[in-house]
């Protein structure tokens, strides 16, 4: 029985990060591997999310999964299905990465009648930490011009943190909450 369990545990291929080792530190001159969307993404991510009021939603607490799938090539699609203080929504993305570029784009489509587009570089850092910097072009909400930023920060290959803030009729942005997304190995 402890055999069988122990085989069943080393079937299970646990995600490493995307920085190779090098077998000594890391020296100036040495390359930030580009980010291996593939390798990272694709899979499902559950999320939690403590918003505040604003034309998109009521304040409160957001559960739910995200899941990532290859479309073709360079492009990727993430479905989410969540609840919140206004009950069960569903976001649609279609995103494109150009890997060579450090580039990101994602067209979003919301259940609750809205959608945007976003569009960033991607950057990362010799300890395997990668950053998608996502700016929104302006999109009308409930008669208010919106723009969002979003900073995704891969910390680990099971979990990345959005940064994410609100720019509400031109006005400031503000913080639109901290949110975590999960993966099981």
């Amino acid at each position: 029985m402890l055999a069988l369990a122990a085989t069943a545990l080393a079937a299970q291929q646990v995600p490493k990060g995307q920085m190779p080792a090098l077998g000594r530190p890391t020296q100036t001159g040495d390359e930030v591997p580009l980010l291996d969307f593939d390798a990272y993404f694709l899979g499902t991510w559950t999320f939690e999310w403590s918003m505040p009021e604003t034309p998109l939603g009521p304040a409160g607490d957001y559960t739910g999964t995200t899941v990532y799938t290859r479309v073709d090539g360079r492009f990727y699609q993430a479905v989410t299905e969540g609840t919140g203080p206004g009950g069960p929504f569903t976001v649609r993305e279609l995103i494109a990465y150009h890997r060579e570029n450090k580039t990101v784009a994602r067209q979003i489509t919301d259940s609750r009648g809205h959608g945007r587009l976003e569009f960033g570089p991607v950057g990362g850092d010799l300890g395997g930490i990668y950053n998608l910097h996502y700016e929104s072009a302006p999109f009308t909400v409930g008669g208010k011009k919106i723009r969002v930023k979003n900073t995704l920060r891969l910390l680990s290959p099971l979990g990345y943190r959005i940064a994410s803030s609100i720019s509400v009729d031109g006005g400031p942005f503000t913080n639109l909450g901290n949110p975590w997304w999960r993966k099981s190995p």
